[in-house]
């Protein structure tokens, strides 16, 4: 094989490498890669949404019992909070929950009630004033306040992410990537619900 030979396919070799290395950073340029980017930031913001909620969760055991100890008469306020949290942490939540309406649907208005029970068990507090005194209760209810103020900030995350996604995905030129490369992809879905209407109501002790 001649010299000119080894150097004329050293050269469409070279060339082809450089053709890939340009293709590759045109695609970059041309934003193949946004919408698995917001797709992964997307789905990070409704973890943190999960984490929020599940630390509420686990909250609402200790102070249940702790309003039993001083107003065991409040029995059907208990009995609500209790079967609220047992619902919103029986409902499925997995990766294909926000993408399903139906789902997502069920999963918001479940902690929708929640918020709603637990609001009516912190405002019972109101009349027992050994039970507004009580330090692991004031303890409980500042960490449900910090947990909640920390579940408004993780759902305003959340619905952003979300529609910083779903905008790619239906404008130019995500909409070219998405009917191509992405198909699989849907739009995600976002709390219709106000941070107010799910937001445990404060009740200030003189």
């Amino acid at each position: 094989m001649s010299n000119s030979l080894v150097l004329a396919g050293a050269g469409r070799r070279l060339a082809a490498i450089l053709f890939l290395a340009v293709a590759s950073l045109g695609l970059a340029g041309c934003g193949v890669n946004t919408i698995p980017t917001q797709e992964e930031k997307a789905k990070a913001a409704w973890s943190e949404v999960l984490n929020q909620y599940q630390r509420r969760a686990e909250l609402i055991p200790n102070l249940v019992e702790t309003v039993k100890g001083y107003a065991q008469q409040e029995k059907d306020v208990l009995t609500q909070v209790t079967e609220a949290r047992a619902n919103a942490t029986s409902i499925k939540v997995d990766a294909s929950t926000i993408t399903d309406p139906e789902q997502f649907k069920q999963f918001q208005n479940a902690q929708a009630q929640l918020s709603s029970a637990l609001g009516r068990l912190i405002a019972v507090s109101e009349a027992y004033p050994d039970l507004k005194s009580n330090q692991n209760f004031l303890a409980l209810q500042a960490q449900i306040e910090g947990t909640e103020n920390r579940i408004a900030v993780a759902r305003r995350d959340y619905i952003e992410a979300v529609r910083v996604y779903n905008t790619e995905l239906r404008t130019f030129p995500g909409i070219i990537w998405a009917s191509t490369l992405y198909r699989g992809n849907k739009p995600m879905e976002t709390f219709t619900i106000s941070d107010e209407q799910m937001k445990v109501p404060q009740v200030k002790f003189n």
